[in-house]
């Protein structure tokens, strides 16, 4: 499921962060199936992570600068 922005500003800091690590964990998996050779369940999964991490990653440098 694609977290939208306003999703993740209604997180806490916390709840972003274990999210951010389960994301890059996730990513991590994908990547070492597709380097395998294995065909991906969802072709366009990891790039659907990595705009979900970057959406986070994101928002938390706006919080930083508030």
């Amino acid at each position: 499921m694609e977290l939208k922005a306003k999703e993740i500003r209604e997180m806490s800091k916390q709840e972003r962060q274990e999210k951010l690590k389960s994301l890059y964990e996730t990513l991590l998996r994908e990547r070492a199936t597709h380097s395998m050779g294995g065909a991906p369940s969802n072709p366009g999964k990891i790039g659907s992570i990595r705009r979900q991490i970057a959406r986070i990653i994101t928002i938390e440098w706006e919080d930083r600068k508030k």
